[in-house]
């Protein structure tokens, strides 16, 4: 069995040194209830917007060995714990950002890798650069896939990070109220076309006139709805994942195996 936690926070828009103290507690928090990964939602050292940073997303932007990477490296081993967190990436080129989320693991000095978000929206494309590589991590007791935000509204990238082994998929997101209607909607078909866990962790607050609504959530691999935190507040939510019930899952509902790859082409597709 498989303890999680989401924790579901608000943040301080351009003070991560207040936003990296209030990810420390809650990572000790969750280790004293016997957790094995806890994640943060989207651009959690930080806050969201990228129109109200503008330029300072470069001085808040991080590389491996950074001030985030050495806490959350630190944390990991001393708690024995697996920690997602998303970040701003600073890349090779000067001026060139990511919005990414990072995974530490215990015993290691730096993060094992990141994901760099892949669907960029709205004001996001002016600032950020788009990823472009799909990884799986490695953690002691799973192999995972990570997803961010907007990334969960394309079956693609989670089909893709299933096939590659990820055991269950983690989406930290910062999704707004506008579209809390298709929050759930994307997380359940997500799960349920890959026969998948998926734990998705949004942010909750505000900044200016954007509000995040909480509900980050637990989807099991049947797209059913097993945990949900507070829509009206911050919120550390304890889950369990029994990959068990996954396999049970995909005997029961052969999606992954039923695929028609065959005339899955663009060359099929294009027929009349």
């Amino acid at each position: 069995m498989l303890q999680i936690a989401l924790a579901q926070i608000d943040t301080i828009l351009g003070d991560k040194k207040s936003n990296l103290l209030k990810i420390e507690k809650l990572c000790k928090k969750a280790a004293s209830n016997n957790t094995d990964i806890i994640c943060f939602p989207e651009l959690a050292t930080t806050g969201y917007s990228p129109e109200l940073l503008r330029t300072e997303l470069w001085s808040l932007s991080e590389s491996n060995g950074g001030e985030t990477d050495q806490l959350l490296s630190k944390l990991s081993t001393q708690l024995n714990l697996t920690i997602i967190c998303g970040f701003i990436e600073r890349g090779e080129i000067l001026g060139e950002i990511f919005n990414s989320t990072a995974v530490w693991t215990p015993n290691n000095e730096s993060w094992i890798g990141t994901f760099q978000k892949i669907h960029l929206v709205n004001h996001e494309r002016t600032w950020f650069t788009a990823g472009k590589n799909i990884h799986i991590f490695d953690t002691p007791k799973c192999r995972i896939g990570v997803m961010i935000c907007h990334d969960a509204g394309f079956p693609e990238l989670a089909r893709i990070l299933t096939l590659k082994g990820a055991d269950m998929l983690f989406l930290p997101a910062a999704w707004h109220k506008e579209s809390k209607d298709i929050w759930s909607i994307n997380c359940a078909s997500r799960a349920l076309e890959n026969g998948i866990y998926l734990a998705a962790v949004n942010r909750w607050g505000k900044e200016q006139d954007l509000n995040f609504f909480g509900g980050s959530q637990l989807i099991g691999a049947r797209g059913q709805l097993l945990k949900v935190a507070s829509y009206n507040d911050e919120d550390l939510a304890f889950c369990e994942v029994d990959f068990n019930l996954q396999a049970k899952s995909r005997l029961e509902i052969p999606y992954l195996r039923d695929r028609r790859t065959d005339i899955y082409s663009i060359e099929y597709l294009s027929e009349k």
